[in-house]
C-alpha cells in the first residue's frame, strides 16, 4: 500500500524537463533535522562529514562518512544529527523514469518496477565494509558529478551511472532482500503520520491518533516509536518547529502570528520549544537565514 498524499513531502524534486535534484544537507546548521516523510523519487544520499541517525522503512541505523543510501520510491524516512556532531551529506533526488521503468523490457519488468511499486524492498545502506564498496562509491560520485555538471550530455552519463549503481547493487545481493515483510508497524502508523502532516496546527492528542489507526493508545505509542524514531508528540513538535523555520526564512510575518499558525496559542511556549529545538530564538534563527 502506498502512503497517502498527506505525508507526501511538498517540495517539487523533479519536472519530465530535468528530473532529478540535489540538495546538500548540512545537519542542524541548515536545519535541525529531516523529519518523517516521503516522496515519489528514488533518493541518493552521499554522507561526506560527520554521522546521523536514520531511519529508512523498517531499517534504522546511525549513518558516518563515506556510507551511501539508496532510497526507493514512497519509502518513509528521516535523518538526525548525533548528539555533539554535524552531518553533512548529498542527496540526489531522482525520478524513476531515469531508470526506463515505463519499459516494457524484461529489466524495466522484473528489476526496476518491482522496486519503484514495492513488491521488493531494498537494503538502503551501503558502507566501507560492503562488497564492492570502491566500485559503488566511485559511481555515486560519478553520479553527483554529473548532476552538478547541469547539461543534456551529462544526464546521459547520468542515466548510463545510475543504472551501472543499479546493477552493482543487485549482483551485490544488496538490492533485493525479501518481499513485503517487516512492515506492518509501517503501515500500521501511517494514517497518523499523514494526519500529523496535515493537521499539525491544531491540536493533537495521543489518544486522537490511537483512535485513527484504532490501536490502543500503549501499543500505538510503541509502534509509533519503533516506526518514527521519536514518539509522537516529539514528531509533532518536529513538524511544527520544521513549518515555523521555513516561515521565519521565507514570510516577513510576525513570530506571533507564525507560532499560532504552527499550532501554538502561548508564544512563549513556542519561543521555548524553538529554542529547545534549534539552538537560537525565532528572530535570531530569521536574521542568520535571510
Amino acid at each position: 500500500m502506498l502512503p497517502g498524499k498527506d505525508t507526501k513531502e511538498k517540495r517539487q524534486h523533479s519536472t519530465p524537463y530535468i528530473p532529478y535534484s540535489h540538495y546538500e544537507c548540512r545537519l542542524p546548521e541548515s536545519f535541525m533535522n529531516v523529519p518523517m516523510h516521503w516522496h515519489d523519487e528514488f533518493e541518493l544520499n552521499y554522507i561526506t562529514s560527520g554521522k546521523g541517525e536514520f531511519i529508512c522503512g523498517v531499517q534504522k541505523f546511525e549513518a558516518h562518512e563515506g556510507d551511501i543510501l539508496v532510497l526507493p520510491p514512497n519509502m518513509l524516512h528521516s535523518a538526525y544529527p548525533c548528539k555533539d556532531n554535524e552531518l553533512i551529506y548529498h542527496a540526489f533526488v531522482f525520478h524513476p523514469i531515469l531508470l526506463g521503468n515505463t519499459g516494457s523490457d524484461r529489466c524495466s519488468v522484473e528489476l526496476i518496477r518491482p522496486i519503484v511499486n514495492g513488491t521488493i524492498q531494498m537494503n538502503v545502506r551501503i558502507h566501507p565494509n560492503t562488497k564492492n564498496y570502491d566500485h559503488i562509491k566511485v559511481t555515486a560520485e560519478q553520479i553527483l558529478a554529473c548532476v552538478w555538471s547541469d547539461c543534456a550530455q551529462m544526464d546521459l552519463l547520468l542515466k548510463s551511472e545510475l543504472l551501472k549503481l543499479f546493477w552493482l547493487l543487485q549482483d551485490n545481493g544488496n538490492i533485493f532482500l525479501q518481499k513485503n515483510s517487516g512492515t506492518r508497524s509501517n503501515e500500521l502508523i501511517r494514517p497518523a503520520l499523514e494526519y500529523m502532516a496535515a493537521n499539525y496546527q491544531e491540536e493533537i492528542t495521543v489518544e486522537r491518533l490511537a483512535s485513527l489507526v484504532h490501536l490502543s493508545k500503549s501499543y500505538f505509542m510503541r509502534c509509533f516509536k519503533q516506526t518514527v524514531g521519536v514518539g509522537a508528540m516529539e514528531h509533532l513538535t518536529q513538524l511544527r518547529i520544521t513549518a515555523a523555520c521555513e516561515a521565519l526564512t521565507t514570510t516577513r510575518d510576525k513570530v506571533s502570528a507564525i507560532s499560532y499558525r504552527c499550532g501554538y496559542d502561548n508564544l512563549s511556549n513556542f519561543n521555548r520549544q524553538f529554542l529547545k529545538k534549534v539552538g537560537c530564538s525565532p528572530n535570531e534563527y530569521r536574521k542568520r537565514n535571510l
